[in-house]
């Protein structure tokens, strides 16, 4: 049974898209209290299915799928550049296609200029209004004003005018760093991405016997199920372990493991996999905020996904990505030794390598020994930097890993880090090992 925060949810995402919605409205059209409706409102727009604009209002705006996660509404525009809407407000919900700045003659600007793309320029009232003619919306930099003539366009045509206090050169860098972020989150990969929807999902109920655990278990061959309450609430997970020599009328729900792990849609699979290792786990149901069971994974499909997530491209890179770019491997003599060149990105305010750049460099070091030893994936447990001294920009360091002790689920390492010879710093990690 849907709950009042879901059912608010779930008549946000109906509305058409450009609607405007308010607390109030909600409040009214559901009969809820005006809290309940903010708390939905704003957990609307995390999920980007609105978004609000500071003396606009909250536009239903589309949701975007994944693979365009990086196309940004002309409402996030207007939050990136902390813009003001001149008019237009109606298209506010539009998606752009592209944004041109508007630094050459107007004939020429025109020529790059289509439906549905950005125009970012100054005060230039005829160009704002061919571009709008053209089909797309204007960004109007400098903190500049248009004409009235212009605004009742904007309006007429719902296609947003735009009004920026920053200059032209930081908007585009503003819009291009919103972009890259983007792409960032899109690669990474979120449970919701692997799980097993609760429609395929094997469960059982609290009411239910051992004997109907078998036959779940004789269809399917899985070893392990979600036990959940009358109202679809996760109360428990139960496995072959807990039903050895059990008779088959005993009740789950006096064997079966309470308060269960479980984690969201929203949770990453790197996190997942790590606290099903570190739990020694297979299955971990999926829940919503109020404990409803809404899937599960496995420990089998969250190492699929890892090792598929690697062979794929980056589009937008991470400090992880930039530090692994810049690593070199050699094994000479029995004796792995990492280079690597130090370059602006990875520095600190001072010129040297920042603390999260040499920590990661650490880190990838140690995945790269166990990979050649293991031939098998690995996550760092803990790490302790005792000794470090200033690595300068451009420089280049090698880092030598060595195995202090390793078993079937755990390795422990020991890092020297050399500069020209000179010892410039040591760290001791240790490292879960991820089981094929």
């Amino acid at each position: 049974m849907a709950t009042k925060h879901e059912k608010i949810l779930q008549y946000i995402e109906s509305l058409p898209v450009g609607d405007k919605i308010s607390v109030r409205q909600i409040a009214k059209e559901m009969s809820v209290s005006e809290g309940t409706a903010y708390r939905a409102i704003k957990e609307a727009e995390s999920r980007r299915l609105v978004s609000t604009i500071e003396r606009v209002g909250t536009i239903r705006i589309e949701k975007k799928k994944k693979e365009n996660i990086e196309r940004l509404t002309f409402a996030e525009i207007v939050n990136i550049v902390d813009g003001q809407v001149l008019g237009g407000i109606n298209g506010l919900h539009k998606t752009l296609t592209k944004f041109v700045i508007g630094a050459m003659k107007l004939e020429d600007m025109m020529r790059y200029t289509e439906a549905g793309s950005l125009l970012i320029v100054g005060n230039r009232a005829r160009t704002h209004e061919m571009a709008l003619k053209e089909g797309a919306a204007v960004l109007i930099t400098g903190g500049f004003d248009t004409t009235e003539e212009v605004k009742k366009l904007a309006d007429q045509l719902e296609l947003p005018l735009i009004s920026t206090s920053y200059d032209t050169f930081t908007v585009a860098a503003m819009i291009n760093r919103a972009i890259y972020d983007q792409l960032i989150k899109k690669e990474i990969l979120l449970i919701e991405d692997i799980v097993i929807p609760l429609k395929r999902t094997s469960y059982l109920k609290t009411t239910d016997t051992v004997r109907e655990y078998n036959l779940l278990n004789a269809e399917t061959t899985h070893g392990g199920f979600p036990v959940i309450d009358k109202h679809g609430k996760i109360v428990g997970i139960v496995t072959s372990r807990d039903l050895i020599g059990k008779h088959e009328s005993d009740h789950i729900d006096r064997l079966m493991t309470r308060n269960p792990i479980t984690v969201s849609l929203k949770t990453s699979v790197a996190t997942a996999g790590h606290q099903m290792i570190w739990e020694g786990i297979d299955l971990l149901p999926v829940a919503d905020e109020h404990g409803i069971l809404q899937g599960v994974v496995s420990r089998q499909d969250v190492l699929k996904a890892l090792q598929m997530a690697q062979r794929q491209p980056q589009h937008g890179e991470t400090i992880d990505d930039l530090v692994k770019k810049e690593m070199e491997m050699d094994v000479s003599n029995d004796e792995m030794v990492i280079k690597f060149n130090v370059t602006p990105q990875m520095t600190n305010q001072f010129g040297a390598i920042s603390y999260g750049a040499f920590t990661t460099l650490i880190v990838e070091s140690g995945s790269f020994a166990l990979k050649k030893v293991k031939r098998g994936e690995s996550v760092m447990e803990n790490i302790s930097i005792y000794f470090i001294k200033p690595i300068q920009i451009e420089s280049t360091i090698t880092v030598k890993p060595r195995i202090l002790d390793m078993s079937r689920k755990f390795a422990k390492m020991d890092f020297e880090v050399y500069s020209e010879d000179l010892l410039v710093g040591k760290a001791l990690a240790t490292f879960q090992l991820l089981e094929r």
